[in-house]
């Protein structure tokens, strides 16, 4: 989720997509509904289309896969060396000072702790919690397991681009993305033959099912690889970035359909269809929809709102606060007479994830990116 939302065109300025910001704000409020289920909430909450909010996380995925594997793609593609030290000092400064602001919150104030324990800290520490990860035993901050997902596409993907770039093969690297697709598909589906379904009707399912199959990076690479594919595409075949950017909008439309049917396929997140179906089908569906988004013609690239890039903002530090401050919200309205699944206590909760956000942002998020900005113009310099 900490990708940036801007991006370098052709003539090197910076143009603020806003069309991703529309995307973003979307994939942290389907998110937030997903997660709220966990706690007291409405009856209302509950319905499809909350349960469906799993595959907010797959936007962002797609979101950062278009962004990251970009940014490398284009400067690939004018021949140019990719500096790995500057690729991790701007993913170091915008991930990891929030990050160590929230485990450290989790680690010195226990009642901050939604359920559960928290997963050894040497796996937050070098983002391996999403492997093994047994939310019977460890459910406290367990949504940092796509953190640790992007992590890890952060630290192979520029390795990856530096060995394409020594053998002259730029374009190549889009023909890799087709072959680690096909591959994470087959693992996900021996995966799920072997070590899940033959407990399908036991109460080892769901552990077996998150363990072996959700959470793990190499069953989760849908998203990451469609947005990787979408950027590479428009990079190396400009012809065919104009014919999207031409017909956008039934391209979007398309993308929509492709959601709903995998809405329809999917009506429980720990299903073969999802696992077999689902993955694939919202990875390209919510492709297809950013494609249509970053294409010129299109309103929603032209459309800015305040609201949606406030939200877009704020979006990581919702993402990693957001359990604890629900947690610790609705237990002190409880104290205080509040019923945990009344309408109320949800929009006090969602009120105070955002200030919550907001104060992170401002204590730990712009300061350490005046840091990393810093260090970058210094090396620049130099």
């Amino acid at each position: 989720m900490p990708e940036q939302l801007s991006v370098v065109n052709e003539i090197g300025d910076q143009h603020k997509l806003h069309g991703l910001d529309h995307l973003r704000a979307l994939a942290i409020t389907y998110v937030l509904c997903f997660h709220y289920q966990f706690f007291g909430h409405p009856a209302w909450e509950s319905g499809r289309f909350s349960n469906f909010g799993w595959t907010g996380v797959d936007l962002f995925f797609v979101l950062s896969g278009f962004l990251i594997a970009g940014q490398l793609f284009n400067t690939v593609s004018k021949g140019k060396n990719i500096s790995v030290k500057e690729f991790f000092i701007k993913r170091f400064f915008r991930i990891i000072p929030p990050y160590l602001l929230v485990i450290t919150i989790y680690i010195a104030f226990p009642l901050a702790r939604e359920w559960g324990h928290l997963s050894p800290l040497w796996q937050y520490f070098t983002f391996t919690q999403n492997f093994g990860l047994d939310l019977k035993k460890y459910g406290t901050f367990s949504h940092g397991w796509s953190l640790c997902v992007e992590e890890q596409f952060y630290l192979l993907l520029p390795l990856i681009f530096l060995l394409f770039n020594f053998f002259k093969a730029g374009k190549k690297a889009v023909y890799l993305v087709v072959i680690l697709f096909v591959a994470c598909y087959m693992v996900r589906f021996l995966n799920w033959h072997y070590l899940v379904a033959p407990y399908l009707d036991t109460d080892e399912f769901g552990a077996r099912f998150n363990e072996y199959v959700y959470y793990p990076t190499y069953n989760r690479l849908d998203g990451l690889l469609v947005g990787a594919s979408i950027a590479g595409v428009f990079t190396f075949y400009p012809g065919f970035k104009q014919w999207v950017n031409k017909y956008s909008y039934q391209v979007l439309g398309a993308g929509l359909l492709v959601v709903f049917a995998a809405w329809l396929l999917c009506p429980q997140q720990s299903t073969y269809n999802t696992v077999i179906l689902g993955f694939p089908l919202v990875a390209l569906g919510y492709g297809m929809i950013l494609a249509a988004f970053v294409s010129p013609d299109n309103i929603f690239y032209r459309l800015k709102s305040k609201v949606t890039g406030l939200i877009a903002t704020l979006s990581y530090s919702i993402y990693l606060s957001h359990k604890i401050i629900i947690h610790l919200v609705q237990n002190l309205l409880e104290k205080e007479g509040l019923d945990k699944n009344s309408n109320i206590v949800m929009l006090i909760c969602i009120v105070c994830v955002i200030a919550g956000a907001l104060l992170i942002r401002y204590v730990i998020e712009k300061p350490a990116l005046r840091i990393r900005n810093g260090l970058l113009t210094k090396r620049r310099v130099i």
